[in-house]
């Protein structure tokens, strides 16, 4: 019976779960705060892992899941946020030494498209895209059932595709990619940068709007909100038209806290779609859904990606 120790890093909590191979349920979770502020992350992790091992010490397996950017052929956490002092960080290498069994790293965004693609809404699907519309703008890519990594295992950056060389500024520092439109931030940018410019609205000017206000604002019929969404779906079809004519899926996962707003930007995205593939047969067939596994993605894509390790 294999035994795996599922990892989710998040910005707020880590989170480990056991699972055996048999059960989809894990047979024990727990969690406890990130605490960026303070140091020692890592012994934190351990102390974490510690707490679930299971007492007959037999465990096959460690998945974890993190923020990128992560190298993880090399099991290196380049960068993460919330925990500074994880700069080319070798945790796999740290953790194998102390526990003494195998351990694999990937990307959030590819784990949540792994998880969704064995678990979840992707179940049955050969070929699936995941993109996460949150704060930021993520992905994962499916290809025959293999995870899309890449040479340096930094593919499927969905987010950062550049859709208007001279658009606005993205987090990551380039201009007009995806993400600067169709995220949870390009949304509030939009919001705030015509706010500046004397557009009435039932927004206060001067504040920082959240995307959570703009789509409540949205729902009770302020112009400008409901603009800002449907800006956000027109470029979210464009971005995804591009998808499928580099990746040809068969079925489209959204995941992500914009999703709860999709009714705000669905059909202005559906319409971008139909407008910018190249042919309809990309359509034909396409299944365009939600994430079926919440919170859950993170500890099952860690799992996944364990199993997959030790079957290869």
């Amino acid at each position: 019976m294999t035994t795996i120790i599922a990892i989710d890093i998040g910005g707020t909590q880590l989170r480990a779960a056991v699972y055996t191979h048999d059960q989809a349920e894990p047979l024990v979770v727990k969690k406890i705060k990130t605490q960026a502020e303070e140091p020692n992350a890592f012994g934190r992790l351990v102390r974490l892992i510690e707490d679930v091992f299971p007492k007959d010490g037999k465990v096959d397996a460690v998945g974890l899941s993190s923020p990128g950017p992560i190298d993880p052929y090399a099991g290196v956490i380049m960068t993460t946020p919330n925990i500074k002092e994880w700069r080319d960080f070798p945790i796999t290498e740290k953790l194998m030494a102390h526990f003494n069994v195998p351990c694999f790293l990937d990307n959030d965004a590819n784990l949540a498209c792994l998880a969704e693609w064995k678990f979840g809404a992707g179940r049955g699907h050969h070929n699936v895209l995941y993109f996460t519309i949150s704060t930021g703008g993520g992905g994962g890519v499916i290809i025959n059932d293999q995870l899309l990594q890449g040479h340096h295992g930094l593919a499927a950056e969905l987010g950062h595709t550049t859709l208007q060389a001279d658009g606005p500024l993205c987090g990551c520092g380039q201009r007009g990619h995806l993400e600067s439109f169709s995220s949870g931030t390009g949304i509030e940018r939009y919001v705030a940068e015509q706010l500046a410019a004397g557009r009435a609205s039932s927004l206060e000017r001067g504040k920082k709007n959240s995307a959570r206000e703009i789509s409540s604002a949205a729902t009770e019929g302020d112009a400008l909100s409901i603009e800002a969404y449907q800006i956000a779906g027109k470029y979210l079809g464009i971005g995804i038209a591009n998808f499928l004519h580099a990746f040809d899926p068969s079925i489209v996962i959204f995941g992500g806290g914009v999703t709860q707003s999709r009714a705000l930007w669905l059909d202005t995205f559906h319409a971008s779609l139909k407008e910018r593939v190249i042919h309809p047969k990309y359509l034909e067939g396409l299944v365009i859904t939600t994430v079926a596994l919440g919170d859950d993605s993170g500890l099952l894509g860690s799992r996944a990606l364990a199993e997959m390790k030790l079957q290869k």
